[in-house]
Protein backbone atom coordinates (compact mmCIF):
# COMPACT_ATOMS: atom_id res chain seq x y z
CA UNK A 1 0.00 0.00 0.00
CA UNK A 2 1.61 3.18 -0.63
CA UNK A 3 0.62 6.18 1.39
CA UNK A 4 -0.14 9.34 -0.20
CA UNK A 5 2.16 12.50 0.50
CA UNK A 6 0.13 15.64 2.34
CA UNK A 7 0.73 18.67 0.39
CA UNK A 8 3.48 20.89 2.22
CA UNK A 9 0.90 23.26 2.78
CA UNK A 10 -1.24 20.80 5.25
CA UNK A 11 2.50 19.77 6.93
CA UNK A 12 3.63 23.54 7.50
CA UNK A 13 -0.14 24.12 8.84
CA UNK A 14 0.13 21.60 11.46
CA UNK A 15 3.61 21.73 12.13
CA UNK A 16 3.91 25.79 12.73
CA UNK A 17 0.27 27.08 13.41
CA UNK A 18 -1.65 23.90 14.39
CA UNK A 19 1.12 22.19 17.23
CA UNK A 20 2.57 23.42 20.50
CA UNK A 21 6.01 24.22 19.57
CA UNK A 22 4.97 25.69 16.47
CA UNK A 23 6.79 28.78 16.97
CA UNK A 24 10.00 27.33 17.74
CA UNK A 25 10.12 24.90 14.68
CA UNK A 26 9.40 28.79 12.99
CA UNK A 27 12.74 29.92 14.88
CA UNK A 28 14.70 27.24 13.59
CA UNK A 29 13.59 26.98 9.91
CA UNK A 30 14.49 31.10 10.13
CA UNK A 31 17.72 30.34 11.52
CA UNK A 32 18.04 27.60 9.22
CA UNK A 33 16.95 30.08 6.37
CA UNK A 34 20.48 32.69 7.17
CA UNK A 35 23.18 29.60 7.30
CA UNK A 36 23.27 25.66 8.00
CA UNK A 37 23.49 24.61 11.50
CA UNK A 38 24.08 21.85 13.69
CA UNK A 39 21.92 21.82 16.67
CA UNK A 40 24.18 23.03 19.26
CA UNK A 41 24.66 26.05 17.20
CA UNK A 42 20.88 26.60 16.68
CA UNK A 43 20.82 25.93 20.12
CA UNK A 44 23.16 28.98 20.82
CA UNK A 45 21.20 30.87 18.75
CA UNK A 46 18.09 30.78 19.41
CA UNK A 47 18.71 30.25 23.02
CA UNK A 48 17.04 26.98 23.53
CA UNK A 49 18.31 23.93 25.18
CA UNK A 50 19.69 21.41 23.55
CA UNK A 51 17.42 18.28 23.61
CA UNK A 52 14.62 20.97 22.69
CA UNK A 53 16.18 21.62 19.43
CA UNK A 54 17.08 18.17 18.59
CA UNK A 55 13.00 16.95 19.11
CA UNK A 56 12.02 20.03 16.93
CA UNK A 57 14.71 18.95 14.05
CA UNK A 58 13.82 15.46 14.12
CA UNK A 59 9.96 16.57 13.93
CA UNK A 60 11.08 18.94 10.77
CA UNK A 61 13.42 16.05 9.20
CA UNK A 62 10.72 13.31 9.56
CA UNK A 63 8.05 15.62 7.58
CA UNK A 64 10.75 16.65 5.22
CA UNK A 65 11.21 20.16 5.39
CA UNK A 66 14.63 19.85 6.45
CA UNK A 67 17.82 17.55 5.49
CA UNK A 68 20.67 16.97 7.78
CA UNK A 69 24.44 16.12 6.43
CA UNK A 70 27.23 14.36 8.54
CA UNK A 71 26.91 12.52 12.07
CA UNK A 72 26.18 12.78 15.63
CA UNK A 73 27.06 16.52 16.79
CA UNK A 74 28.65 17.91 13.46
CA UNK A 75 25.63 16.77 11.78
CA UNK A 76 24.14 19.89 9.69
CA UNK A 77 21.01 20.86 9.16
CA UNK A 78 19.44 22.25 5.55
CA UNK A 79 16.21 23.45 4.51
CA UNK A 80 15.31 20.89 2.11
CA UNK A 81 14.83 21.79 -1.65
CA UNK A 82 10.58 21.20 -1.38
CA UNK A 83 10.74 23.90 2.06
CA UNK A 84 13.08 26.17 -0.08
CA UNK A 85 10.78 25.71 -3.51
CA UNK A 86 7.31 26.09 -1.42
CA UNK A 87 9.15 29.35 0.87
CA UNK A 88 6.20 31.55 0.48
CA UNK A 89 3.64 29.26 1.48
CA UNK A 90 6.04 29.28 4.98
CA UNK A 91 6.12 32.60 5.10
CA UNK A 92 2.53 32.87 4.58
CA UNK A 93 1.46 30.62 8.01
CA UNK A 94 4.57 31.97 9.96
CA UNK A 95 2.80 35.85 9.40
CA UNK A 96 -0.42 34.76 10.33
CA UNK A 97 -0.05 32.83 13.08
CA UNK A 98 2.84 36.07 14.37
CA UNK A 99 -0.47 38.14 13.58
CA UNK A 100 -2.87 36.11 16.11
CA UNK A 101 0.07 35.86 18.96
CA UNK A 102 0.35 39.52 18.51
CA UNK A 103 -3.93 40.24 18.92
CA UNK A 104 -3.78 37.80 21.55
CA UNK A 105 -1.03 39.95 23.56
CA UNK A 106 -2.61 42.79 22.95
CA UNK A 107 -6.40 41.43 24.20
CA UNK A 108 -4.33 40.08 27.28
CA UNK A 109 -2.92 43.44 28.37
CA UNK A 110 -6.26 45.26 27.70
CA UNK A 111 -8.36 42.80 30.17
Amino acid sequence: MTLRKRPIRHVLQWLIEGSRGGINRARIIDSLREDPKNANQLGLALNMEYRVVRHHLEVLEENGLITSMGEKYGKMYFLSTELEENISVYEEIWHKLRKKLKNKETRVKTE
